[in-house]
């Protein structure tokens, strides 16, 4: 079996206010809990990459995805593949976009989160490069 270099970058989350009475996390506290949340499914990331290796050797490249992370539920929505920002070849993003289903920030936070993220995938013996990405830029909801 092949070794696999996969990494995780941070672009960007930004909260926004949904009106709610409680306390909400810090910018930087609702990223990194996000990114824990996003950790928590590496082994399934990495299965999508072991998989399309067996008919693409040679592949490797970036996915970004970008979603919302619901204030009510802490539920991640509307979670989908930045084609500008995505290089890898599917079915690699489908496969990591389906990966994320069903994740949650708990508890859930005063607002709702939009963030953009990363993963740069590298075949055995590929040179490694970093992921270098502009923060995504807040949207008004």
């Amino acid at each position: 079996m092949k070794k696999t270099s996969i990494s995780l970058a941070l672009v960007a989350v930004a909260a926004l206010a949904a009106g709610c009475s409680f306390a909400a996390r810090s910018p930087e506290d609702y990223a990194k809990e996000t990114q824990k949340i996003l950790e928590s499914k590496s082994g399934d990331i990495k299965k999508c990459y072991d998989e399309a290796l067996k008919t693409n050797q040679k592949l490797s490249g970036k996915v970004t995805v970008k979603f919302t992370v619901t204030a009510e539920t802490g539920e991640l929505t509307s979670v989908a593949v930045d084609p500008a920002n995505t290089t890898a070849a599917e079915p690699l993003p489908g496969c990591v976009t389906t990966a994320l289903a069903g994740l949650k920030l708990a508890p859930p936070d005063a607002r709702d989160g939009l963030a953009t993220y990363a993963w740069d995938f590298q075949a055995a013996g590929a040179p490694a490069g970093p992921v270098v990405a502009a923060p995504a830029a807040p949207a008004a909801k």
